[in-house]
């Protein structure tokens, strides 16, 4: 199994795929990262050399990915958190960021559905 990053790559999968276990990059990160490296993109990790696989790192080190994107992201967002900007509020509030509906969707940012008590009408 090969190890970039401090990532575990999967030995059966293709090597394009396999790099998208790393935070950071996706499939056509992957490419670019491949085609710079000179590696075919068809191969599978567990037969790539040595030599291959220190080239690929090589390439991913002139990326952003992993621990270094995460801090960055969670600074960006604790700096919106305190300028106090509407993303930074919602943020704050637990509610999606993005200009998503809130009435009837959203229980991946809400949570659970909080049940409310029924009203007792009126007696006549």
């Amino acid at each position: 199994m090969a190890r970039i990053k401090g990532v575990d790559i999967p030995n059966d999968k293709r090597i394009e795929l396999a790099l998208t276990y790393i935070y950071g990059i996706g499939r056509s990160l992957a490419n670019k990262i491949l085609t710079a490296a000179k590696v075919d993109i068809n191969k599978r990790t567990k037969d790539l050399d040595n030599d291959e696989i220190a080239r690929i790192r090589e390439e991913v080190d002139k990326y952003m990915v992993e621990g270094d994107l995460r801090r960055e992201v969670n600074m960006n967002i604790k700096t919106k958190m305190e300028i106090g900007c509407y993303q930074g509020v919602r943020h704050k509030k637990g509610l999606p960021v993005r200009g998503q509906r809130t009435r009837s969707n959203a229980r991946t940012r809400k949570g659970r559905g909080k049940v409310v008590a029924n009203k007792k009408k009126a007696a006549k």
